[in-house]
């Protein structure tokens, strides 16, 4: 990659520590400076075994422990994994020496979104679009108790394919922050996106205040310009304390009563998130993103329509959202032959040769042998996904469970791997891939484990009978 090409900054060759042939930690070549703040800097870089490009954000340890920030980066860490959505910059690890912490993150190679508003107000379609995915990451963000107190232009970058991407969590917050008041009362934002309850210094709704900002946010693409304006931040202040803006002509009706609602000084009648997709200046060509997390990966729904085969005349882009959904289980359904174990796997799996072990209290994995055929085991957890209400998706012998109510932590997801033990005995490995705990074990115990012993009791029945017509008679 060009950007690459060029040797490793100055300043980042005081930062290298447990390298191999100039590389940090013997894993990424590091590239151009791409920005820097108090505590951090950013550095373009490529990961040397799979030449993916990366951002690598820096943080000096001295630094933070001085500023008092630990717990500061502790938060920013866990809140990054916590969200993660095709609209949010991702973190894909963090790595720490003694005097360096390294985010190894997603580059968005487009730069950010504020670049493009500086040239100009965008049309009404582009507009439109930014915010829908806008509006989408900041619901999920706040379906998981995360509210970002800093969205702004600057804060959303965009890919190379033109998508938006959330940036920069350092200012959010999480729900176990909140007051006994059930509020939030830290002074945050960017003066100009503020909400006017931020301003009151009496306590904010956290929710409320981010889509005051998607609001602003808003007006800036459609307008060119800001709502709340003035060289004086005070009088700025005053402005947005009392909700004075105008709309230019360019404006349609329905535009104008959107952000007529997102721009309402009163956080208590102020539009929500959910009437934000209902509203119909905002469903103009919506297409909700459908995505999965697996092996700790963020995977689209629409990339593994992409990856199918098909002999079929119609493609699968000219099929409903329902009828996708079919076909691709239906391609799907023909799994090929389990992995076989070594010795060193069997004995470790040892202590699931039976279930009464499943699922032990506190544990977010276990193990246990089946004589049941890899099928019907398939079929099994497809039924059981059914009666509660869960998605299915297979790849080889791995199914992936996937609840669909949403909680701080995300949608439970449920992980099952099957191995094969013997030509006639299989290892069904189940973990928690993503969820709640207590609502894991309430699922295993009340619906995965009863149907597998009963899978498994049917299973013993049906060779024990077929056993018993081989038998010599006493006649014989």
């Amino acid at each position: 990659m060009a950007d690459n090409k060029a040797g490793p900054s100055t300043s980042f060759k005081k930062d290298i520590h447990g390298g191999a042939g100039g590389l940090l930690l013997g894993r990424f070549e590091i590239g151009k400076l791409l920005g820097h703040g108090t505590f951090a800097k950013v550095y373009l870089a490529r990961n040397a075994k799979s030449g993916e490009s990366v951002a690598i954000k820096v943080i000096d340890k001295e630094k933070i422990l001085k500023g008092g920030l630990i717990a500061h980066i502790k938060r920013e860490i866990s809140i990054l994994r916590r969200v993660r959505h095709p609209n949010i910059v991702q973190l894909f690890e963090v790595m720490a020496t003694k005097a360096k912490i390294y985010f190894v993150m997603e580059y968005v190679r487009g730069g950010e979104l504020f670049n493009k508003v500086a040239k100009g107000r965008l049309k009404e379609e582009v507009a439109r679009k930014y915010f829908q995915q806008l509006i989408s990451a900041v619901g999920f963000c706040h379906a998981r108790g995360v509210f970002h107190r800093d969205l702004k232009p600057e804060n959303l970058l965009l890919d190379e394919n033109g998508n938006l991407k959330v940036s920069d969590f350092g200012l959010s917050a999480v729900s176990d922050q909140i007051r006994q008041d059930g509020l939030f009362h830290t002074f945050c934002g960017t003066p100009a996106y503020v909400a006017p309850e931020v301003l009151a210094r009496k306590g904010y709704d956290a929710a409320k205040v981010d889509i005051w900002s998607c609001g602003v946010i808003l007006f800036v693409l459609m307008a060119g310009y800001l709502p709340f304006h003035d060289q004086n931040v005070m009088a700025m202040y005053k402005k947005i304390y009392k909700g004075e803006f105008r709309c230019p002509r360019w404006f349609s009706p329905e535009l104008i009563r959107l952000l007529t609602r997102l721009l309402d000084t009163n956080p208590e009648t102020r539009i929500t998130i959910p009437e934000i997709m209902e509203n119909r200046w905002f469903k103009k060509g919506f297409k909700h993103i459908k995505f999965y997390i697996e092996d700790d990966k963020l995977c689209k729904v629409e990339d593994v329509f992409e990856k199918q085969e098909t002999d079929d005349t119609s493609s699968v882009s000219d099929m409903s959202e329902s009828d996708s959904e079919i076909e691709t289980r239906r391609k799907l359904t023909t799994l090929p032959r389990p992995a076989s174990l070594n010795a060193f796997d069997i004995i470790s799996f040892s202590r699931g040769f039976d279930l009464s072990g499943l699922f032990e209290e506190g544990s977010d994995e276990a193990r246990f042998v089946s004589g049941a055929p890899v099928s019907k085991i398939i079929s099994k957890l497809e039924e059981i996904a059914k009666v509660v209400s869960f998605t299915v998706r297979k790849k080889d012998c791995r199914v992936s469970l996937e609840g669909s109510r949403e909680g701080v932590k995300g949608p439970l997801t449920i992980a099952a791997e099957i191995f094969e033990l013997t030509p006639s005995l299989v290892v069904v490995e189940v973990k928690k891939k993503g969820g709640d705990r207590a609502e894991y074990e309430h699922f295993c115990n009340k619906e995965l484990k009863p149907e597998m012993e009963k899978l498994m009791l049917e299973e013993t029945t049906v060779n024990v009978s077929d056993a018993s017509l081989n038998l010599p008679s006493d006649t014989e």
